[in-house]
């Protein structure tokens, strides 16, 4: 015996009525895109990883810098089109070690000039634990690594051209942002030209400042150097904080018109940084950065 039952009236449907999908489905299809989306992502980075161009170039040197830091000079001598390629202080690129997929941004510490002549880049590597830069760094003289081509603009130093218009230019670094300054400095910027220029260099102790050594040297070219410690020891007299509040203490910017600034190192003293001179009226566009 079969049993029937009428759908009740109110179910009823006409052969043309649309029905609404309900919101798991909807949930579901939505959920789906979204993975689509991210797999073609995946993929589309992929195929732009396979078009970069790596070159072997063995390492040259390998020595401490300071405390987590370590100077790293790769030799890119037979490498000419790739050495010849850096041309502005502040540009970068990627290095990749051995049995490490996972390739490091690391900006170039040494002028253009280095590479042009000597066929070296010259890099400030911080050591993190489980990073291609420990990996790097626990490297040695002989190893080789693979470099991709160097990219970035760099400093666009123009901006803040001729040194007659733009005589102060205030520069800032922090931690291992001071790689790509070193770059700039020893690049020659019309330093000798320029009324002011200062650099605040900011680390949380001595024991962490990088290129002490080369401080006497870039003074005699005309850079002031202010390092600025964060937790220093007792007998440390100078600056303490962060670079940015001994800049607003110290300011002494005469002509904010003919001012320009350089930037490198934590974002937030580079935001904040950027904030007081451009509230002391520097020009947004003469404040440069590398990235």
């Amino acid at each position: 015996m079969s049993l029937f039952i009428s759908p009740s009236p109110s179910l009823t449907l006409h052969p043309h009525a649309y029905v609404s999908p309900s919101m798991s489905v909807l949930r579901r299809l939505h959920l789906n895109l979204r993975s689509s989306r991210r797999r073609l992502a995946t993929v589309s980075a992929a195929v732009r990883q396979d078009t970069t161009v790596w070159t072997p170039a063995p390492l040259s040197e390998v020595e401490p810098a300071a405390e987590s830091l370590f100077h790293v000079a790769i030799d890119v001598s037979d490498a000419p089109d790739l050495a010849a390629s850096h041309t502005i202080a502040g540009q970068y690129l990627q290095l990749r070690v051995p049995d490490s997929s996972k390739p490091s941004f690391l900006a170039i510490a040494s002028p253009p000039k280095l590479a042009a002549k000597h066929g070296v880049f010259e890099f400030l590597v911080k050591s993190v634990a489980g990073s291609t830069a420990e990996a790097l760094c626990a490297l040695k003289r002989g190893d080789v690594v693979e470099l991709s081509q160097v990219m970035g603009n760099g400093f666009n130093i123009d901006l803040i051209e001729p040194p007659e218009k733009y005589g102060t230019v205030i520069v800032f670094a922090t931690g291992s942002g001071i790689s790509p300054i070193r770059s700039l400095i020893e690049s020659g910027f019309d330093v000798g030209n320029r009324s002011d220029v200062r650099l605040y260099y900011g680390a949380r102790n001595l024991q962490r400042m990088a290129y002490q050594d080369r401080f006497k040297d870039w003074e005699s070219s005309g850079v002031k150097i202010v390092p600025v410690l964060s937790k220093p020891d007792d007998s440390w007299t100078g600056e303490t904080g962060y670079v940015q509040a001994a800049f607003s203490k110290a300011k002494q910017i005469s002509n904010p018109l003919a001012t320009g600034a350089v930037l490198c190192g934590h974002k937030q003293m580079t935001e904040e940084v950027t904030s007081i001179l451009v509230a002391d009226g520097v020009s947004a566009d003469k404040i440069l950065k590398n990235f």
